[in-house]
């Protein structure tokens, strides 16, 4: 017998009886629970609960959302159900360091990552031929301080004509506007070095092995007005020796923000990641 798979995510204040509410709401409709993970927060008094579930064939998105209506209305939930017979459309932005945008190519082609490349948009032509022979169409929109608002409006429109669900920006070296990441809020992953506050501006690993770091590492998280302060998704930190070299450094970081890109993209994509203010609660598996 033939299935649909399904995500629900939802978000509303704590009360009893909301598990309750929606696993009954689901099982009316025949679906069985493959995973579930929920998470109180006390601080805010925020509940979250994501749930992975099949159901018979014949059930659709629209029925299961009609179904959970009645709680939705009874808890003032904020739910979203994603079907994962579709394969999520994304943009890749790079400059000219690629080895983010190759690993999210190869982990897409390995199977490892569910997307569909749509585009991949660069303020250089360094990365046209990568493009070229991964078939995917590539945009070459160089930006100044005069042409970046119509380069960004460029961008809306590209994400809109192409149904994209993520922009991720895989090592892409131009700051993004205050509209446009308020406009995207949510919808765009970046990735740098975890030294920040320290070593900003050109070469942060050659700056961190002249200062004798002992801990190197890369952050994934959410683009907002705020530079390099969005919620955080994903971390990781590798410790270095002071026999290292700087280039030694500038490996050992290429490989961490690959890795923490691509997982950071895969949380994201199988609706492991939701918002709480200014932090985010990440469901792994």
């Amino acid at each position: 017998m033939s299935e649909n798979s399904y995500i629900l995510k939802l978000a509303c204040d704590d009360q009893p009886g909301i598990v309750a509410a929606v696993t009954t709401a689901l099982a009316s409709r025949g679906a069985n629970i493959v995973e579930s993970n929920q998470f109180w927060d006390r601080q805010t008094n925020q509940f979250f609960l994501r749930i992975s579930f099949s159901t018979p064939s014949e059930v659709s998105r629209d029925t299961l959302e009609l179904a959970l209506k009645p709680s939705v209305d009874r808890f003032d939930m904020k739910v979203k159900v994603e079907d994962l017979s579709r394969r999520p459309k994304i943009i890749i932005m790079v400059s000219k360091f690629d080895h983010a945008m190759l690993h999210l190519l190869y982990q897409i082609k390995a199977g490892w990552l569910n997307a569909e490349v749509v585009a991949i948009v660069s303020n250089h032509e360094d990365a046209r031929s990568i493009a070229d022979h991964e078939a995917i169409p590539y945009y070459h929109w160089k930006v100044t301080k005069e042409n970046k608002p119509e380069q960004e409006a460029r961008l809306l429109d590209l994400v809109r004509d192409t149904g994209a669900e993520l922009v991720v920006l895989a090592r892409y070296m131009q700051v993004l506007s205050n509209d446009l990441s308020s406009r995207l809020f949510g919808m765009v992953i970046n990735i740098h070095h975890s030294f920040l506050p320290s070593f900003k501006g050109a070469k942060p690993y050659h700056q961190a092995h002249e200062r004798g770091v002992k801990l190197i590492g890369a952050t994934a998280h959410y683009v907002t007005p705020d530079l390099d302060e969005g919620p955080i998704i994903e971390q990781e930190t590798e410790r270095v020796s002071h026999a290292y070299t700087s280039e030694d450094f500038v490996a050992s970081g290429r490989d961490i923000e690959s890795r923490v890109l691509a997982r950071a993209v895969k949380y994201h994509l199988e609706g492991r990641v939701m918002l709480n203010k200014h932090r985010t609660v990440v469901f792994t598996p």
